[in-house]
C-alpha cells in the first residue's frame, strides 16, 4: 500500500498540478563579479543580469543544493513573506492563502547550511536583499523512489538514519566567493534527508531494536532531528509497517504510551473482496508463468481461495432479529460472493434477499473494531505468489492453469506448522482451508461449465430470455384472471397453461395452489420493483431472475448429456487435429475448442484439459 502510494506521488510530482520546487545556490566565474575580459562568452554584460540563475553550465563555478530540499519562498525572511503575497497576489488572495500555509512555510526557515550562506551574503552585500537573489537558482523536484528522490524505504536492519560529513572534501568550496571559502560548512545525507519534502518509509518498524528510533517521538512532535552540530527540520509524512504480533509486543513496551500519543495506528488487513485481490496476481501472471501459456481464472482460484481463508463466521446476535437467521446461515462462499460483489445466495425469497441485502454493510464492518479483526488471520499474497510459481513449474501442466494452481494449494495446506491460520479452529465451515479447496473447485468447474455451453454454440441464450418473457406475460393474465391476445388471430384467447406448466416444472415452483399464486405474484412483484429501481433500462429477464436463467440452461444441457458425451470421447481419443470431422462428437468438439480459443483465451492445449475435466467432474 505505502508503495502504491509513492508510485502515485511520483506520477503526480510529474504533472503540473503536483510540482514542487527546491534552491541551489549558484556562484558564477570569477569575470562575472568583476568584470574581467572574456564576457563575450554570454549573451549579456555583467552588469545587465539580474540572477546567475541560467547562466550556460560553463560560466558556474561552484552550485551548492539545498540537502533538505528547502522550499523557495524559505529565502525570504520571516516577517516579509506576508507582504510579498501580498504584493504578488493582491491583499484577499494572499490572506486567503496564507492562513492555509503549513507553518513549514509561513514561520520555517532555511536550513543550518543555506542560513550560513544566506548571512554571509547579506553581510557582504551590505544588506541588498536583490543581490542575493542573484545567487538562487530555482530547481523542480521530482520524485523517484529508485533512485531516493523524496521517497525513501528504511529497512528494518540497523543503521543510523542521518548523517553528516565536512563539505571541504567538495572541489565547489575552492571556488566560492573569498567570503564564504572560511565557512566550515556540512552537508547533510542519509535516509530522512533524502526522503524530505517526501515520503519515509519505516518498514517493518518494530523488527528493530526501540532505542534505533526513540529519536521518533520528538521528530514526530516538533518535525526536528538533531544530526552532529545541527538541527534538521523536516517536511515530509513518516509511514510504518508493522505486523499484528510485533504491534501486541511492542504494546507491552514501558514506552509504548509515549510513542502512540505521536502516531496514528491505522490498521490494514488482508483484502476481503475476491475482485481487488485478484489484481494483485493478474497484472504479474505473464512474468511468473514465463513460456508458458496461462489459462483464464488463474488469479480468480488463488484469489478466491484466499478470501475463504481470511472470513470470520458472522455473529448473528449483532444483527436485527429479523436478519439474524439469514446471517446465521451464510456459509463462507456465501459471505465471500458478498463481500465480492453483493451476490446473495440463490435459495432465499424475494422478502429475505431484500432484508439481507440491507445487511450487507453491517456484515462488511462487524469485525472492524475488535482486536481480532476480519482480514488479520489468512493466506497473505506473499505466500500465495509462491503458490503461483510453483504451480508455473509443475511439469505436469502444459499450462499455467486453475488445477495447477488447485494441486499446488492442496501441498500448502499440509504444511501446518508453518503457517497459523492452518491451525485455527473450524467453525462451521470458517477456517476450513482444506475444505474450502473444494469449494473453490466447484465455483470453477461452474465457471468453466458456462464457458464451455457457451462455447458449444448449438443454442441461442436469447430462447431463456424469450422464455421467461412469455412466462411472464402467461402469468400476469393469470393473475389478473383475464384472457390474452392471440397475435396471430386477433382473437381472444385463454393463458397457454401448457407453457406455464412447463416453465414452473424446470424452476421447481411449488406444486400448492396457494404456494403457486404466491410464487407468481412474487415474480410480478420483482419485476414492478426492478422497474423502479431501473427506470431508463429496458428489461433483462437474465439480470432479475438469474436463479431462472441457470435452471433453464441446466435443463437444456442435462437433455444434451449424450452429445456432450461424445465430444469428450472424441477429445480424449484424439487431439483436435486428429477428430474425425464426419463424426458428430468431433464436428461439436471443433467447433467447441475453436471458440473457446477465439472467444475466451484459452489455448488449444487448456482448452481440450477444460473440457475433459468438466466431463470427468460433472457430466
Amino acid at each position: 500500500m505505502i508503495h502504491s502510494i509513492m508510485a502515485g506521488l511520483e506520477s503526480y510530482s510529474k504533472l503540473s498540478s503536483g510540482s514542487l520546487y527546491t534552491l541551489n545556490w549558484v556562484f558564477p566565474l570569477e569575470r562575472y563579479t568583476k568584470g574581467h575580459i572574456g564576457i563575450n562568452t554570454y549573451a549579456a554584460s555583467p552588469e545587465s543580469l539580474t540572477s546567475y540563475a541560467r547562466i550556460p553550465e560553463e560560466e558556474i563555478a561552484a552550485r551548492i543544493p539545498c540537502d533538505l530540499k528547502d522550499h523557495p519562498l524559505l529565502i525570504i525572511p520571516q516577517e516579509q513573506r506576508k507582504p510579498f503575497l501580498e504584493q504578488l497576489l493582491g491583499k484577499a488572495q494572499a490572506e486567503e492563502l496564507w492562513n492555509h500555509l503549513p507553518q513549514y512555510l509561513s514561520k520555517g526557515d532555511l536550513c543550518h547550511r543555506c542560513k550560513e550562506i544566506f548571512d554571509v551574503l547579506i553581510t557582504s552585500n551590505g544588506g541588498d536583499f536583490k543581490k542575493i537573489l542573484m545567487n538562487i537558482q530555482v530547481e523542480r523536484i521530482y520524485f523517484a523512489r529508485r533512485y531516493r528522490k523524496g521517497l525513501v524505504t528504511i529497512e528494518p536492519q540497523l543503521h543510523v538514519d542521518a548523517q553528516y560529513q565536512q563539505l571541504s572534501i567538495n572541489k565547489n568550496l575552492g571556488s566560492l566567493p573569498p567570503s564564504l571559502q572560511s565557512l566550515n560548512l556540512f552537508t547533510l545525507t542519509g535516509d530522512l534527508v533524502d526522503g524530505n519534502r517526501g515520503l519515509v518509509e519505516y518498514s517493518d518498524l518494530l523488527k528493530r531494536p526501540v532505542d534505533s528510533f526513540k529519536y521518533l517521538l520528538s521528530a514526530c512532535e516538533t518535525g526536528a532531528i538533531n544530526i552532529g552540530n545541527t538541527i534538521a527540520y523536516l517536511d515530509a509524512l513518516l509511514l510504518g509497517s508493522a505486523n499484528e504480533i510485533q504491534l501486541d509486543a511492542f504494546k507491552e513496551f514501558p514506552d509504548f504510551t509515549s510513542f502512540k500519543a505521536r502516531i496514528e495506528l491505522i490498521r490494514v488487513p488482508y483484502l476481503l473482496r475476491t475482485s481487488d485481490e485478484q489484481e494483485i496476481y493478474e497484472s504479474q501472471l505473464q512474468q511468473i508463468a514465463g513460456e508458458k501459456h496461462v489459462t483464464p481464472h488463474v488469479s480468480w482460484t488463488l484469489a478466491l481461495w484466499a478470501i475463504l481463508t481470511r472470513l470470520k463466521k458472522p455473529n448473528s446476535i449483532n444483527f436485527p432479529s429479523n436478519v439474524s437467521s439469514l446471517i446465521a446461515a451464510l456459509r463462507p462462499m456465501d459471505k465471500a460472493k458478498i463481500l465480492d460483489n453483493g451476490e446473495l445466495p440463490g435459495n432465499l425469497s424475494p422478502e429475505e434477499r431484500k432484508v439481507l441485502r440491507a445487511s450487507v454493510g453491517r456484515l462488511r464492518d462487524e469485525y472492524t473494531n475488535v482486536p481480532y479483526y476480519e482480514g488479520r488471520m489468512g493466506a497473505s499474497a506473499r505466500e500465495l505468489k509462491t503458490v503461483l510459481f510453483d504451480a508455473a513449474q509443475n511439469p505436469e501442466f502444459t499450462c499455467l492453469s486453475p488445477l495447477a494452481v488447485l494441486r499446488e494449494i492442496e501441498e500448502l495446506t499440509k504444511r501446518t506448522s508453518e503457517y497459523d491460520f492452518l491451525k485455527q479452529d473450524v467453525k462451521d465451515g470458517y477456517h476450513n482451508a482444506v475444505e474450502f479447496i473444494q469449494l473453490v473447485r466447484t465455483e470453477y468447474i461452474s465457471r468453466i461449465d458456462r464457458e464451455v455451453r457457451d462455447s458449444i454454440g448449438i443454442y441461442d441464450s436469447a430462447q431463456w430470455e424469450d422464455f421467461l418473457k412469455k412466462y411472464v406475460t402467461q402469468i400476469s393474465v393469470v393473475l389478473k384472471k383475464e384472457k390474452i391476445k392471440n397475435p396471430m388471430t386477433g382473437r381472444m384467447e385463454d393463458p397457454d397453461f401448457t407453457l406455464i406448466a412447463e416453465f414452473e416444472k424446470i424452476v421447481e415452483a411449488p406444486e400448492e395452489s396457494k404456494e403457486k399464486d404466491a410464487f407468481r405474484k412474487s415474480i410480478i412483484s420483482q419485476i414492478g420493483v426492478w422497474s423502479l429501481d431501473h427506470p431508463k433500462e429496458s428489461m433483462s429477464y437474465a439480470r432479475v431472475f438469474p436463479d431462472f436463467w441457470k435452471k433453464l440452461e441446466k435443463h437444456y444441457f442435462a437433455s444434451q448429456k449424450s452429445l456432450l458425451a461424445k465430444m469428450s470421447d472424441a477429445l480424449l481419443v484424439y487431439d483436435t487435429d486428429g477428430l474425425d470431422p464426419s463424426s458428430e462428437g468431433g464436428i461439436l468438439a471443433r467447433q467447441t475448442v475453436e471458440n473457446m480459443k477465439s472467444k475466451l483465451g484459452y489455448c488449444q492445449a487448456c482448452a481440450r484439459e477444460v473440457i475433459t475435466f468438466l466431463m470427468q467432474q460433472r457430466y
